[in-house]
């Protein structure tokens, strides 16, 4: 089947043939048909699969005529994420270029005063999160009632971040006429509950979720310890492993804090890698997920959120440093590589205490996983490892190695060793009894392990395939 079959206009279909598309997804296929007759839509189809275009393009048909009046958008879609719903403008403005439609896009961390004045022109689509959009409701800067057409965009995710109460209230402003489309990667009964709330006799559409990745990625796990700067060490092994043939990559955590301690980890290491997640200002958010895509930035340690949807085609290995809670989103992860035919790579990091998830990551996608061992040398120790850091350190500001090694140039004695072993035990209780602040913390637990890019607590490695038995 081709895009001439699904009834879109000759504007849309020129679009679509500029933009190197000629055959419709599965829920392009099954969607565009029944948007384009006014049909409500409750469709179930992952990120990835299409899903954008499958109610962009019928949508760009139906509001081809009439126009916006002030602050009264003509339809609505709602993200649940500022990428996702930036993604989302990408799309109106590359597959609209001939409709003529105007657009707003109504993002938190943009500036609210600019985004009035849009929406005061009048605009026929309306992208928001939730958050901004009500914002801007009770400044009276928005009025729904003229709103005939709505999407809910990636409704499990709104319900994973708790934005099903603004999502009722924004419905609730809404006329009753109208008609609705409604997508969700997964039917929990909750999601179900919602759709049978907003939608009027819908056509349900369902794409089998990918229950497994795409066979041009290679999947593989790294059995290591749960404390933490050993879990860095064995990813800093295995990024020096693949640094050859890594262009970019995707380091995902389930925590935003673990996304900074990592990132900072690295960057200290001498690795080129940013950090993206929630809290990120958007301008900082915009402008990192920017470079990334243009290779200005090779590693990108992000959270689930920050990352879902994103269409960033040139990514080569997927590292997930932490096992995803949700089995789902490891198939959501690591679709992030081997896209458009290209060959990937993905890595997961595990510990004893990711027994159960790592299970439901493999009952998911119905196969064992391979996993790989990692050798290491015996680390150097501690004392040897002080002595060498002060030197660089000293190196660093400009004073001679020579001078430390050289009894005529040193410091005034200091006390026996004896002396100094008995004042420790007394310094360190000290130490001890204050707790340092959060921000210490976390920066003394991203603090660099060992010397070099790669740290000393793995200074050589092996990694071979072994295979792993159905109980791992």
């Amino acid at each position: 089947m081709s895009f001439d079959t699904l009834g879109l206009s000759t504007d849309v279909l020129r679009a679509i043939s500029e933009s190197g598309y000629t055959t419709p997804t599965p829920i392009q296929e099954k969607a565009i048909p029944y948007v384009l007759m006014g049909r409500d839509v409750l469709g179930v189809a992952q990120t990835g699969t299409g899903k954008t275009a499958g109610f962009t393009l019928p949508m760009i048909d139906i509001l081809s005529s009439g126009r916006g009046r002030a602050r009264m958008p003509r339809s609505l879609i709602l993200e649940p994420t500022r990428e996702l719903a930036t993604q989302v403008a990408e799309s109106f403005n590359k597959y609209g270029k001939y409709s003529g439609l105007s657009m707003a896009l109504l993002i938190g961390g943009e500036s609210m005063r600019d985004q009035q004045l849009i929406l005061q022109r009048g605009v026929d689509v309306l992208i928001a999160t939730p958050g901004r959009l009500l914002d801007l409701f009770e400044r009276g800067q928005i009025l729904l009632a003229d709103t005939k057409l709505l999407v809910i965009d990636e409704a499990d995710r709104m319900l994973d971040m708790g934005f099903i109460p603004d999502i009722e209230r924004i419905v609730a402003m809404l006329p009753t006429i109208r008609q609705t489309l409604f997508f969700s990667a997964t039917m929990a009964p909750e999601i179900r509950k919602l759709a049978d709330k907003f939608l009027l006799n819908p056509k349900e559409i369902s794409v089998a979720p990918p229950a497994s990745p795409a066979k041009t990625v290679t999947q593989r796990l790294l059995r290591c310890e749960a404390e933490a700067k050993t879990k860095r060490a064995a990813l800093r092994a295995l990024l020096q492993q693949e640094d050859d043939d890594t262009k970019s990559a995707l380091i995902f955590c389930n925590r935003k804090r673990d996304v900074t301690i990592v990132q900072r980890s690295l960057k200290r290491h001498g690795l080129d890698a940013e950090a993206l997640h929630g809290d990120m200002a958007q301008a900082s958010r915009t402008e990192t997920l920017a470079r990334f895509k243009a290779g200005d930035i090779r590693l990108l340690v992000c959270s689930d959120v920050a990352a879902r949807g994103l269409d960033i085609p040139a990514v080569s290995h997927v590292y997930n440093y932490d096992v995803p809670i949700h089995a789902e989103d490891y198939v959501h992860r690591i679709g992030r590589t081997g896209r458009a035919g290209r060959s990937g790579k993905a890595f997961t990091l595990f510990t004893p205490e990711d027994g159960k998830a790592l299970a439901g990551v493999q009952e998911l996608i119905g196969g064992v996983i391979e996993e790989l061992t990692l050798d290491t040398v015996e680390t150097p120790d501690s004392d040897a490892y002080s002595t060498d850091k002060r030197r660089r350190t000293r190196a660093k500001s400009g004073k001679s190695s020579k001078a430390e090694a050289s009894p005529a140039k040193q410091q005034p004695a200091k006390a026996p060793e004896s002396q100094r072993e008995e004042q420790r035990p007394s310094a360190q209780a000290r130490k001890s009894s204050k707790r340092p602040p959060q921000r210490e913390r976390e920066e003394a637990e991203a603090a660099p392990e060992g010397n070099g890019p790669f740290g000393d607590h793995i200074p050589a490695f092996i990694l071979r395939p072994v295979p792993l038995t159905a109980s791992a």
